[in-house]
């Protein structure tokens, strides 16, 4: 059997701030910091400067089999939704706006339900999470941001990781609203960012060599909470309002 040193993975990096600044700095930082184990690649999304249009939950994505939006095409286009799904880790920031993320990245989750429906599949029950919030202030809202975005993943059935013992719910930064540098001069914030980077790649990769051991394809339904016996695709019509 493989080591689990052999097995690379890929960790996206998306920052959800409408500028460049400390959430862009510190999710490059903790990309940097997974890219030192080795198999390990990343990948980055920003969201500065895109404007993307709300999902008006038409469910065309879903009832037509679709990975990609087809009502709105030119905002996020289906490059980007291949980039998401090739992707076994992520790790997400954003700027901590009245005590909570930002309208770019609640709307990007918002629109990345063509791939949410791979749920039932168990494509995202392998993959890994990890949350960065970056404030202006020491206790501003970085808690309550991160809470946010780690609903984000519980929602889709991703696993979990915080930025270890010391920061229980993920990355927590203090910009001092003096963007880059004040990220970086936050010693203990960075800190809490690189070793969220670090726990991400490395549970990706165990997920992914732990998924071998089986050495078969594992029920979804095992997967993703659904009972075997239940009537699913009761449940599916049910959820996607047929």
């Amino acid at each position: 059997m493989s080591q689990v040193s052999s097995y690379e993975v890929k960790i996206m990096g998306v920052s959800g701030s409408p500028q460049k600044g400390a959430t862009q700095f510190s999710v490059r930082e903790a990309l940097e910091a997974a890219a030192e184990i080795p198999g390990v690649s990343v990948d980055f999304i920003d969201l500065k400067g895109k404007k993307i249009n709300f999902c008006i939950h038409c469910n065309r994505c879903v009832k037509n089999g679709l990975l990609y939006c087809p009502t709105h095409k030119d905002d996020l286009t289906e490059e980007i939704y291949q980039r998401y799904l090739q992707a076994d880790g992520f790790i997400i920031g954003s700027p901590v706006y009245q005590m909570t993320l930002t309208g770019q990245l609640q709307t990007f989750f918002n629109r990345l339900r063509p791939i949410a429906a791979l749920f039932s599949k168990g494509h995202w029950a392998t993959k890994v999470g990890g949350a960065i919030a970056v404030g202006g202030t020491r206790h501003g809202g970085q808690e309550t941001t991160l809470a946010a975005i780690n609903n984000y993943f519980l929602c889709t059935g991703m696993v979990n990781v915080s930025g270890g013992i010391f920061a229980y719910n993920g990355g927590a930064v203090w910009s001092q609203n003096r963007k880059e540098e004040g990220a970086n001069d936050d010693a203990v914030g960075m800190g809490t960012v690189r070793v969220l980077g670090r726990r991400v790649a490395y549970v990706a990769k165990l997920l992914k060599a732990g998924a071998e051991c089986f050495g078969q394809s594992i029920d979804p339904s095992l997967l993703t909470g659904v009972l075997p016996e239940e009537d699913t695709e009761e449940r599916k019509e049910k959820f996607l309002g047929k």
